[in-house]
């Protein structure tokens, strides 16, 4: 099975192009963020995507510099070999689905809307409290 999902934000605008079969094909490249570092390591990866057909379409029309995306698709090898014959290796992310990963107005420092918590259930954390004896209410126990 070869599957990846990222989560991240545009390095720079999507590149898109249209072949001769007038089928377009996005370029875009994502920083994802490393959960654990180390003094000197680098804080992000670098991932780059390509998308194809309405997908690509997607992308340009409504991504740009700095959205926030979760990509889901595959990992594919880009080796190819240099003018020096030299092999270079390197992969690339074929997108199989894109999502926003944020509200519109979230990367320009805005909050995302939460919705508002039930009364009597004081939301913790971002999580709401489940009141107790809720099980009985429940029509799949």
């Amino acid at each position: 099975m070869n599957k990846v999902i990222l989560m991240g934000r545009l390095t720079r605008d999507p590149e898109v192009r249209y072949g001769d079969n007038q089928k377009a094909v996005g370029r875009f490249s994502i920083a994802v963020d490393r959960r654990f570092t180390r003094e000197g390591d680098p804080t992000a990866d670098f991932f780059n995507c390509t998308a194809f057909g309405k997908q690509a379409e997607f992308v340009e029309k409504y991504l740009k510099k700095g959205t926030k995306m979760l990509v889901t698709g595959r990992i594919q090898n880009d080796n190819y070999t240099n003018k020096d014959g030299q092999t270079v290796y390197s992969v690339q992310i074929i997108v199989d689905e894109l999502e926003f990963a944020e509200s519109k107005g979230g990367s320009d420092g805005a909050q995302t809307a939460r919705p508002a918590a039930p009364s009597g259930a004081a939301p913790a954390e971002g999580f709401m409290n489940i009141p107790n004896g809720i099980d009985d209410e429940l029509p799949f126990n």
